[in-house]
């Protein structure tokens, strides 16, 4: 027997079928182990070396694949084609081998595909391990741990409620904060536009004024309403007759087919997918066999490929719709490596797959794929000068024209920020010496914007410019932000909380090196450079570690008023903007209505975070929170009122507020239905309204059971349900994101800590030993919320810490801070109603006396 390890259970099921009875086909589900969250499982002084722990909900499904290896002559390790899949391969060996399980023969096997021929294919071609991905796997996972494992405690003791910060996850946040800031010091110029409403031949055009009085208009000429209307006038009065007509061809080529992060823009901006939902989307078209390995930074197709490519294209179009060769692409991104190919569809003639958001996400692959094969689009652009009879005044108009659509008729890629553009309207049949006729003129105001806040899109697209990061590592990255809290979403753009705002300032004062662009972009190379096998991947975290370990500990040594003092200077524009009535920014409103004098403000930090105090503190009370989440003093979104209409009832959508909060009703009467409205939808609208209205959702059926999964929210939160048995998700966004393998992940997580019964609780998170009583430190979930205990002391978490993110000095203090206040008192037993003598037997109500019966007569 043949043992093949893959990822999921859905690729285990279809690949088995491919494979035959002498091979059995077994999923790890993702990553098998891990290194433990507690200091010192990476030990620097050690030659970096690192402790692995298997996880606690892997333990049953590790067995599976152990004992079927004890059968095995061969072990077939067939994880994803990339560093994350190498590395699981490496895991899954190791621990076989420390279980001593493993069988003799042990091969390698990728395939971008999941199709039978793919698989076949890779089968008659293993390989061994690639060590030195494995390599540049270890390098970056003990960088990102010592990062963060020694960074986090500085912020817990020196930045009050700082949660944690990462590698590419803190300089992501710089560029959301930087681009706040940008927005707040941005001054609009005013600037006024002229447009001549023409007519010719029966169709309308406009044309814009870009000369007066002979001087050429720039953008910001026309500053003021009074130049602007002066320039109104001159046009009104003056008769225009058209001196040139140019007109000039041009191609437009297509784009070459998705790459990870391309694909994430696009579902983004088409779709309004966020980058993790794209992903899971994009994961399950793979492990049905739709689409290939949707982890790549490669744009090119295999020769194969690019055939059936042309051969659909020339089926569906005809011969012309094709260049003359094919289309060869080279990535223009930094630090792509290009191992595997650009995401295509397995098969060019079928041109749907999957249903809902899966179909949606499978047609713009499709489409993308189809027209980076195609013959570029021929277009006319077409621009036309108009002079009044001095020469003084001119007006122009552009307009372009598709002459032969090309790859347009297929796909046309989507921009972030369209902007203004006066090149794509159509221009009617003019000629040189045409007088058009003047239906009117407008004189418009403008003001210049800023740089727009990022979305997802151009997010991932900035990482990428910048060569931080990896393409697959971004949606787990922006979803940590938004857990975080460090940011949040508004109308699909980021907008930096004050928490965020503080960290970044933190980091960017103590520790520049370490959020700098070029220095993460950096790093990546060095990275590249190990899983080329061109650097020792020891060398490099020992590079890192000698300067990084000192700083952290400078930084330690600073006391945190020390630290409050720096930021409040270095943040001191934010926080003390000028006054409108010219006062210092600085001075207490409080002491100022009280009479009081030297009442300045300054940054503080306390227990549950930063804020602004006065200086006559205690005698003046006066504080102003500094990180509040934001929409807290808003009023939940959107006024009560119509939202607009479901799409397929025609019902309109309500929204209402009611004893527990905001809801969304659709119908009237008992035909209504209704949702609540959730807390942490925080860019909430009709669309979110429909979405909750139309709960449950079908995710799909279990692959093992066949019965339905559905998704959906109940009194206790999120949750999926499967044959009568539920399991947890995190979020209610999750409920419309989850597919099939997290699923069935998660409701087997579920099945494994009910065990059959109720049990014992299983610990949310283990930490190391307590330093004073030598207990091992959990995280509980309790009857009255989660806790953390050393098996002595028991300490409620606060309701504003996830308990998933309680780290090792939290927990310490938070012991420490209940320890320090003595055995809980307890509560005075409630005297149970001295037993009230039983009123005899009632003496308790005495029995009435049945009433005497009559005598007979």
């Amino acid at each position: 027997m043949q043992l093949v390890i893959v990822e999921s259970p859905a690729k285990a099921k279809t690949i088995e079928k491919y494979l035959g009875k002498d091979f059995k086909v077994l999923a790890s589900y993702g990553h098998v182990r891990d290194l433990p969250p507690k200091d010192g499982s990476v030990r620097p002084d050690e030659g970096f070396e690192m402790d692995w722990e298997l996880y606690r909900d892997k333990q049953k499904r590790f067995k599976e694949i152990s004992d079927a290896a004890k059968n095995a002559d061969r072990l077939v390790l067939a994880t994803d084609p990339d560093r994350e899949g190498e590395a699981i391969s490496w895991h899954v060996r190791e621990l076989l081998a420390k279980r001593k399980t493993l069988p003799k023969e042990v091969d390698r096997v990728t395939f971008n595909a999941i199709t039978k021929q793919a698989v076949t294919d890779a089968m008659k071609s293993p390989r061994e391990l690639d060590q030195p991905l494995i390599d540049a796997y270890l390098a970056r996972r003990a960088l990102d741990y010592l990062y963060g494992f020694t960074l986090s405690p500085v912020l817990w003791r020196r930045l009050p409620g700082a949660k944690s910060a990462g590698r590419v996850q803190s300089v992501a946040l710089r560029l959301i904060v930087d681009r706040e800031i940008e927005i707040e010091h941005f001054r609009p110029d005013e600037y006024w536009s002229v447009i001549a409403k023409l007519q010719q031949d029966g169709s309308e055009f406009d044309a814009r004024l870009v000369k007066f009085d002979g001087k050429k208009l720039e953008k910001l000429t026309l500053g003021d309403e009074g130049s602007a209307t002066a320039a109104k006038k001159a046009v009104e009065a003056a008769n225009f007759t058209v001196e040139e007509v140019e007109t000039k061809p041009f191609k437009r080529n297509p784009s070459p087919p998705f790459t990870t992060s391309t694909l994430q823009q696009e579902a983004a901006r088409k779709l309004g997918f966020s980058a993790s939902h794209t992903m899971r989307l994009a994961q399950s078209l793979y492990e049905a066999g739709a689409i290939t390995y949707m982890r790549t930074d490669g744009v090119s197709m295999d020769g194969s490929a690019i055939a059936a490519c042309r051969k659909a294209v020339a089926d569906r179009y005809g011969g012309h719709a094709l260049p003359d060769s094919p289309r060869m692409y080279k990535t223009k991104a930094k630090n792509a490596q290009e191992a595997h190919e650009a995401i295509r569809p397995t098969e060019f003639n079928r041109d749907r797959a999957g249903s809902g958001d899966e179909g949606k996400l499978y047609d713009l692959i499709y489409k993308r794929a189809m027209a980076s094969q195609m013959a570029a689009a021929q277009l006319e652009r077409t621009s036309v000068t108009l002079r009044d009879p001095t020469g003084q005044h001119e007006l122009r108009a552009t307009g372009q024209v598709v002459k032969y659509p090309g790859f347009l008729a297929v796909y046309q890629e989507g921009r972030d920020d369209a902007g203004d553009d006066d090149e794509d309207g159509l221009l009617p049949a003019i000629a040189k010496g045409d007088s058009p006729l003047k239906k009117g003129v407008e004189a418009n105001q403008h003001f210049t914007q800023p740089q727009p806040r990022f979305s997802e899109a151009s997010l991932v697209k900035r990482l990428e410019e910048l060569g931080i990061g990896r393409p697959s590592t971004y949606a787990s990255t922006i979803q940590t932000l938004r857990d975080r809290n460090y940011v949040r979403m508004e109308k699909n753009r980021f907008f930096a909380e004050e928490s965020g705002r503080l960290l970044t300032a933190f980091l960017e004062r103590f520790f520049p090196q370490y959020v700098a662009f070029d220095y993460t972009a950096g790093l990546e190379d060095e990275l590249d450079t190990v899983s080329d096998g061109r650097e020792d991947w020891k060398k490099l975290l020992e590079a890192f570690w000698r300067d990084f370990k000192p700083k952290t500990e400078e930084v330690m040594e600073k006391k945190p008023s020390e630290v409050t003092e720096v930021l409040d200077d270095f943040l001191a524009d934010y926080l003390f903007p000028e006054r409108a009535d010219g006062k210092d920014p600085r001075h207490c409103p409080l002491c100022e209505t009280e009479g009081r004098e030297g009442g300045r403000l300054a940054l503080r930090g306390g227990r549950y975070g930063a804020f602004v105090a006065c200086a006559n503190y205690p005698e003046c009370k006066y504080t102003r929170q500094f990180a509040k989440p934001g929409g807290q003093d808003a009023d939940d979104g959107a006024d009560d009122g119509v939202m607009g209409e479901h799409p397929e009832t025609g019902l309109p959508i309500e929204r209402k507020s009611g004893r527990f909060g905001p809801y969304v009703q659709m119908g009237e009467g008992k035909e209504a239905k209704r949702a609540s409205i959730p807390k942490d939808l925080d860019d909430f609208d009709l669309e979110w309204a429909i979405k909750l209205l139309d709960l449950p959702r079908i995710v799909g059926a279990h692959p093992e059971t066949g019965k339905e999964i559905e998704a959906a929210i109940g009194r206790y939160g999120p949750y999926l349900r499967h044959d009568g048995k539920y399991g947890k998700l995190q979020n209610t966004r999750e409920v419309f994101e989850v597919g099939m393998n997290r699923a069935v992940d998660i409701l087997a997580q579920a099945a494994d800590r009910k065990g059959g019964g109720r049990g014992k609780a299983e610990p949310i998170k283990t930490l190391g030993e307590h330093p004073t009583s030598g207990g091992e430190m959990k995280v509980m979930p309790g009857r009255y919320g989660p806790y953390v205990t050393d098996g002595t002391t028991n300490a409620t978490i606060p309701k504003d810490m996830k308990p998933e993110d309680v780290t090792e000095a939290q927990a310490i203090e938070l012991i420490d801070a209940r320890a320090a206040k003595g055995p809980a008192k307890k509560k005075a037993k409630k005297k149970t109603p001295a037993k009230k003598k039983a009123p005899a037997k009632k003496k308790a109500a005495p029995k009435k006396k049945p009433a005497a019966k009559k005598k007979a007569d």
